[in-house]
């Protein structure tokens, strides 16, 4: 039987789980191909810890230099799995050089450098695929490529960050603060210490970018995308979305409006019936709707070992069939033919238009409702339903609204004015609201 010959390079988490699919359902996957894919040569500055897998023997197939695996003639599958920018993007450009094929789960490099990435694998002739960027074992970039390719797109919505989740999961259950929550998460191995591209909406922000570049077919600039963490929502918040019959997600949102992109990663409160309010833990989920095909649904662990070692196998496993198959044209690594003439636009930050949660902390005096619902309603900002609770410390009780659609300038606006009020004692918080017909 023919064998194809694969390298990695960085053996942390995602590289064991990568090696150690390969290695286990090796005979599943060599049926599937009709050749044996074998791991060839790994890199990684530690070659000496055990990662509790076998490899071979005296490991001789382990090295510290990346370059001996590129420089490999027999390798023709390379498989980034180090992460990082730098390093990362300098050993795939080299790759792509040598005319070897590469899988990638490095999100935060294709978000920020992508378009020169996709470029050269196209001027290289060579193979690009990256399915274990997004949604860790979710095969959603598989999905956009080839079983929504005949829909428009209108709108992606996802729970794109595992931590992130687990800690309002948490917060929701156990009615704990936010800090309390990321102790444990980060003793129990959920979150890095700190976790802060995880909280900050970086990460989630870095897979919306390369979500949306499948789907119009060009790189979009991560940049461009505005995002928010979750640092500010507290019990209380949870609590009263919850009264109002609502959970708080932090959610990457892409909408289609003809002429540009509505593009943003935020915490959002989204109506307790909606599928997305029931995805918890550590799980990811990201929502489609096609023209045609309708609403679909792609849920799963985003993060681990195994699950994302499955998706880097299942890139190479492309792969390994293209070659097998001696195929000569490679498909895009965006998966269209030609890119649109025109650049993507996103829409910026000030022009969308959602209800909004704002919690106020007022001094409990008469006229404070009447005088917030007055600045709201200078600024066309109309109230749906109100929240009013009793005295709580020193005078000062929480104040909670549900508007109608507000356009974000005019709600920005508007709680800066009423942010400079003698009576208002704290920031106001505000979180947009999805899945809502406000």
């Amino acid at each position: 039987m023919k064998k194809i010959n694969v390298g990695i390079i960085g053996f942390g988490t995602v590289g064991a789980g990568t090696f150690e699919a390969l290695s286990t359902n090796r005979h599943i996957i060599a049926d599937r191909v009709g050749a044996e894919v074998i791991v060839r040569k790994i890199a990684d500055l530690d070659i000496d810890t055990d990662r509790g897998i076998p490899v071979k023997p005296g490991r001789e197939c382990m090295t510290t230099d990346a370059m001996e695996v590129i420089n490999d003639p027999e390798i023709q599958i390379i498989a980034e799995l180090m992460g990082g920018l730098g390093k990362a993007k300098e050993f795939i450009l080299k790759a792509m050089e040598k005319g070897k094929h590469v899988v990638t789960a490095n999100k935060a490099l294709l978000a920020e450098h992508g378009e020169e990435i996709y470029k050269a694998a196209d001027q290289n002739g060579v193979g690009l695929c990256f399915e274990a960027s997004v949604g860790g074992g979710i095969p959603i970039i598989g999905a956009l490529k080839n079983g929504l390719s005949a829909n428009r797109i209108t709108t992606c919505m996802g729970i794109l960050n595992g931590t992130s989740n687990y800690i309002l999961t948490k917060m929701t259950k156990k009615n704990l603060p936010y800090e309390e929550v990321v102790e444990e998460a980060v003793a129990l191995g959920f979150a890095e210490d700190p976790p802060t591209l995880d909280v900050d909406g970086t990460d989630a922000a870095h897979k919306l970018a390369i979500l949306i570049s499948i789907i119009f077919g060009q790189a979009v600039a991560f940049k461009d995308i505005p995002r928010e963490g979750i640092l500010s929502i507290t019990p209380d918040d949870i609590r009263f979305a919850r009264e109002l019959g609502y959970s708080i997600k932090l959610l990457a949102i892409a909408t289609d409006l003809g002429d540009k992109v509505e593009a943003r990663v935020h915490p959002a409160m989204i109506p307790k019936h909606h599928i997305l309010a029931n995805v918890n833990g550590a799980y990811n989920a990201i929502y489609i709707e096609g023209d045609f095909v309708g609403p679909n649904l792609y849920y799963g662990l985003g993060a681990g070992r195994r699950p994302t070692g499955s998706a880097v196998v299942s890139d190479i496993i492309s792969l390994a069939r293209e070659i097998r198959s001696g195929a000569k044209k490679r498909l895009s690594p965006l998966a269209h033919a030609s890119s649109p003439s025109k650049k993507i636009e996103i829409q910026p930050s000030d022009e969308i238009q959602t209800p909004c949660y704002f919690r106020f902390s007022a001094l409990d005096t008469p006229g404070v409702l009447s005088k917030i619902a007055g600045i709201l309603a200078d600024f066309k900002i109309s109230i749906s339903s109100v929240i009013q609770k009793g005295r709580v410390t020193k005078g000062s009780v929480p104040l909670v609204m549900l508007t109608h659609k507000a356009l974000e300038r005019d709600a920005k606006k508007a709680i800066a004015i009423i942010d400079e009020l003698d009576m208002v004692t704290d920031k106001t918080v505000m979180i947009r609201v999805e899945g809502s017909k406000l």
